[in-house]
């Protein structure tokens, strides 16, 4: 059976569960009690990481909501929605948020009986969609509601994409026959098998999107065989799945390449190997528990006379990214695992140096040869010089 990937087997019949839910709050009402609406709790302080399991698990803390002066308004709002959802599950039809935010925004003006249920902005909607799915406990996808795809961007000479569509037809992409056109995973339900032509050394997911296709450009594919995918900064769900999915399917090692600061190993890194803990209830199905950071390390900063910036406290966006650091290795249970301590360690010497090293300053080691980069790139994964 094909593997299915961004979206887990459904195995909740939603709007059965919708219904039972309403009809529970309706009789509820009717007893002239106060309807409750709980969901799972999706942050860090019900957040768990246990290394055997590879990613971030949500504790038995609940939101709980209970209908009073100050919560009718949420309430009303996430029964409103559901109807929204519902309707696309009835009809098969697919939304973005931002595309429900304006569909509500429609229903309300063509209805003034709802004006009290308007959404002043696209913050209010996306926050009733999430507490819908942490509620069900459900992705949005499940409920067809699917973001915009964005990284992923996949280079190869020897992968080839099997995708069972819909009709059970087989579409079937050879990554070495693109050019110089990148395979790109959708954020959508895919059903993927992927094999490999020749035995695959390693797949470097690169952050920055630019830099993965220069390294391309410049022939790595050509010389390796390896994957090469450019991941465009905090990886989004599509990028996730598509790791995991190598991972499960290809069994080769995974490397990450980015850069040496807080907001990189915190939030960039620590998304891609572990999930978060906003999609506590996903992660398992969207997160890369092998993968290894290759850089920029500390170390290499000496090594290679690497260029560093000095960071600016008096900078709002870099003064609040150590205060996350800070934080982190207080609060984090990723960070906290000693299974995970060279990756603190980034951290404390992230906060002790107050100094940030891009990836691209690997370039400046030998400016004179356009392989210097990827080549110190795959000297440091057959060293193993990485975490």
């Amino acid at each position: 059976m094909d593997k299915v990937i961004r979206i887990r087997k459904l195995t909740k019949d939603i709007p059965k569960e919708v219904r039972l839910l309403c009809d529970s709050m309706l009789e509820e009402l009717e007893k002239a009690n106060r309807p409750v609406l709980e969901a799972v709790k999706c942050s860090l302080d019900n957040s768990f990481y246990n290394p055997k399991v590879g990613y971030l698990t949500p504790g038995d803390k609940r939101v709980r909501t209970e209908l009073n002066v100050s919560s009718v308004q949420k309430m009303a709002r996430v029964v409103f929605m559901l109807e929204v959802l519902l309707g696309n599950l009835q009809s098969g039809a697919v939304n973005t948020k931002r595309e429900l935010y304006y569909i509500s925004k429609g229903k309300v003006k063509k209805d003034p009986k709802l004006k009290a249920l308007d959404f002043a902005g696209q913050d209010e909607s996306d926050a009733i969609i999430d507490f819908v799915g942490d509620m069900l406990e459900v992705y949005r996808e499940e409920l067809n509601c699917f973001a915009n795809d964005r990284g992923g961007q996949t280079y190869s000479q020897q992968l080839v994409v099997t995708e069972t569509l819909p009709d059970d037809s087989k579409a079937v992409v050879d990554l070495s026959a693109l050019g110089t056109t990148p395979f790109q995973p959708k954020n959508k339900p895919q059903a993927l098998t992927l094999k490999a032509k020749k035995k695959i050394e390693f797949c470097l997911v690169v952050e920055s999107e630019g830099t993965a296709g220069s390294l391309v450009a410049n022939g790595m594919t050509r010389r390796h065989n390896c994957i090469v995918m450019g991941a465009q900064g905090v990886p989004s769900n599509g990028v996730r799945g598509w790791c995991k999915l190598i991972q499960e399917q290809l069994k080769v090692p995974m490397f990450f390449c980015g850069d040496l600061d807080a907001y990189t190993v915190q939030n960039i890194y620590r998304t891609l190997k572990a999930g978060s803990a906003a999609s506590l209830i996903r992660n398992a199905d969207f997160s890369a528990p092998d993968v290894h950071f290759l850089g920029v390390l500390p170390e290499d900063v000496k090594k290679y006379d690497l260029d560093c910036y000095n960071v600016n406290e008096r900078d709002p966006a870099e003064a609040r990214s150590l205060k996350k650091a800070k934080d982190a290795l207080q609060n984090d249970p990723f960070f906290q695992d000693k299974k995970n301590k060279k990756l603190a360690q980034i951290l404390e010497w992230l906060i002790k140096n107050k100094k940030r090293c891009e990836q691209q300053a690997f370039y400046a080691v030998d400016p004179k040869d356009p392989q210097a980069f990827e080549k110190i790139l795959v000297d440091k994964i057959r060293s193993g010089s990485y975490i």
